[in-house]
């Protein structure tokens, strides 16, 4: 436990991706298990959705983590 932890810590935008891409993954899985999709379409859409979520961590997390406090405004 404290090994995952200290990842964490470590390392907040690859923890950040894995739990967004793991929540939206199970999204995916329970909303489409009965359309019937191939092996190859599950792989692909999860693919394709750890993928995003990788961007959104990326530009989301990232953009606040590279933001500079501007001086003229008054909580800044």
């Amino acid at each position: 436990m404290a090994s995952v932890l200290g990842f964490f810590r470590t390392h907040p935008r690859l923890g950040a991706w894995a739990v967004l891409a793991a929540l939206m993954n199970l999204i995916l899985v329970v909303t489409a298990r009965d359309v019937g999709l191939m092996a190859t379409q599950w792989l692909a859409l999860i693919v394709a959705t750890t993928l995003v979520a990788g961007l959104c961590v990326w530009l989301i997390v990232g953009a606040e983590d590279d933001e500079q406090p501007d001086p003229k405004r008054p909580n800044g």
